[in-house]
């Protein structure tokens, strides 16, 4: 499992973030995504690695402009973090 964390230029609303939102689903695997505009950012869960060209792809066709990119590998932590 992975964690994405990307930068998004351009979100300005709710409906902003929705449309990063579904882009991101409907173009890739992937577990979980959760934008905020407020923050310009969009955090995605993988079971796979997604390329930061894939990404830039997908979210320049939407409109907004993908400035940062980071994934690292994910481990859900257990109850109370054990």
């Amino acid at each position: 499992m992975y964690k994405i964390n990307l930068k998004i230029d351009g979100m300005m609303c709710g409906m902003c973030e929705a449309h990063i939102n579904d882009t991101v689903r409907k173009s890739f695997n992937v577990k979980k995504v959760k934008s905020s505009h407020s923050k310009g950012v969009c955090e995605i869960l993988s079971p796979d690695e997604i390329s930061e060209e894939a990404l830039k792809k997908a979210i320049d066709e939407t409109g907004y402009t993908l400035t940062g990119y980071e994934i690292k590998p994910y481990e859900k932590k257990g109850l109370f973090g054990f």
